[in-house]
């Protein structure tokens, strides 16, 4: 079986989601590849190698959301598409927060959140139609996507779960603007 260096990065990209940087062990992701151990060293030198391509690789695929969120109308339904589609991106996301301590992962948080956050602010005040300065809008999104990646996980990121946060967040920005 011909293994390229993608396949590498897509399992490593998904275990890193769901399991975090602990979860990179190599003889680990070989078995779900399906090659031996020697093909990694094919393609990256060791592991904080493989997590460099795997930060760059999350920020085409966020370059990717932010695309679909500049074309999404409303929160839901199009958002909350777009978000349920792009699940272990939002996990690998999450995964980023939760290690920052590291600087790879805080510079990618950084530039991952400067890709898509503006977009989500913008569709997020066209749909609640707020009366709150951009400053303010910003700082609750802020306060808004910590505890969103504080709730996420592999089982209730989907469209019901979603929706109920969306709600929530709507009446809390409207108690706010009162």
């Amino acid at each position: 079986m011909l293994v390229s260096k993608d396949n590498w990065i897509e399992v490593g990209y998904t275990v890193f989601a769901l399991q975090g940087p602990k979860g990179i062990k190599i003889e680990a992701l070989s078995k779900q590849v399906k090659v031996s151990k020697s093909s990694f060293y094919h393609y990256f030198a060791d592991v904080e190698i493989f997590i460099g391509h795997l930060a760059k690789h999350h920020l085409v695929k966020s370059a990717i959301i932010a695309r679909k969120e500049n074309n999404a109308q409303s929160i839901d339904p199009d958002l909350i598409n777009i978000l349920v589609e792009h699940k272990i991106d939002l996990l690998f996301n999450r995964q980023l927060r939760i290690n920052r301590e590291n600087k790879l992962f805080q510079d990618t948080l950084i530039k991952s959140n400067n890709i898509i956050g503006n977009g989500f602010v913008n569709l997020w005040a066209k749909d609640l139609r707020l009366n709150l300065s951009n400053r303010q809008l910003q700082s609750i999104f802020e306060l808004a996507l910590e505890n969103f990646y504080l709730q996420i996980n592999p089982e209730n990121l989907n469209t019901e779960w979603l929706s109920a946060y969306f709600s929530n967040l709507r009446t809390l920005a409207k108690n706010l603007q009162s």
